[in-house]
């Protein structure tokens, strides 16, 4: 089967999936389509909620080289959206509309309950009747698949076949990323992935996490550390992806060897030319 989904592709090939965040313009989404990434997290719980920017931001991410030699006709790079709302608000309609201008998946912050997480997957899945295949979690989705489906490059048939949560419907394109980020959420981990299905994957916040500790950003801190390794262990016993939020080249090699999949590294710059400059000029 051919997958839209470059995150899902890696994760069903049984590899670790590179990902980065990203604030949604566009100059974002030109470099990041030329980098090798799988996914990008549209950042909009920390900046302001604009689905039309997000709408506009994802339109410069296709690029009519790729449709026309690629046999997906999605964007390479696969987008993805960080919602404002925290699990515990219930919130519904920032997934529908991130889902309806065509991201592949929504991060939901601050899941700690059975109960969020459950509206969380309800939230990206469209109704059905309760003889249908897959039932639970009930879809609460709206229905506006228009804009979607263009991005996607399909039909609107194609879309509604697609446009479900994996792994629950195995031709799912769409990834419910849950953020465990306090020790309630840790305490009701294996609740939420025992009793929830559709939990695509879940990602650590450990700057919230480490702010409850009493470790601000301390992510070296053994506290710190022990909890995160609880949950990984929980998702590994579960079979549910975990993603680990800051990963660069110090840490690289040790978040992989304790088994993270889903690697999120901060997008970095480089100022060689200015850097060499001012070595010349003798600046530095």
């Amino acid at each position: 089967m051919s997958r839209l989904n470059g995150i899902i592709k890696a994760f069903e090939n049984g590899q670790k999936a590179f990902g980065t965040f990203a604030p949604a313009s566009m100059e974002s989404a030109l470099w990041v389509t030329g980098a090798p990434y799988d996914g990008v997290i549209y950042e909009m719980e920390h900046r302001p909620w604009n689905p039309a920017e997000l709408r506009d931001t994802m339109q410069y991410m296709l690029s009519r080289k790729q449709i026309r030699t690629s046999t997906d006709p999605g964007p390479s790079v696969t987008p993805i959206c960080r919602i404002p709302a925290n699990g515990g608000e219930m919130n519904q309609w920032l997934a529908k509309q991130a889902l309806d201008v065509g991201v592949f998946g929504v991060v939901w912050p601050h899941v700690s309950t059975a109960e969020q997480a459950y509206n969380a997957v309800a939230a990206c899945r469209y109704p059905r009747l309760k003889s249908a295949e897959h039932y639970e979690p009930v879809g609460i989705r709206g229905d506006s698949p228009g804009t979607a489906a263009r991005f996607w490059g399909l039909s609107q048939t194609e879309y509604y076949k697609k446009a479900d949560v994996w792994p629950l419907a195995p031709e799912g394109e769409i990834l419910v990323i849950l953020m465990i980020e306090d020790t309630l959420a840790i305490e009701n981990l294996d609740e939420m992935l025992t009793k929830v299905p559709g939990i695509g994957a879940v990602l650590i916040g450990e700057g919230d996490l480490s702010q409850e500790l009493g470790y601000p950003r301390e992510y070296e801190h053994p506290e710190v550390v022990r909890h995160m390794a609880e949950v990984v262990r929980i998702c590994k016993a579960r079979g549910v992806p975990v993603g680990h939020p800051h990963v660069g080249s110090k840490n690289v090699e040790r978040v992989i060897g304790e088994g993270f999949d889903l690697l999120l590294a901060a997008p970095t710059r480089s100022f060689s030319a200015l850097e060499n400059g001012r070595k010349f000029a003798g600046r530095e």
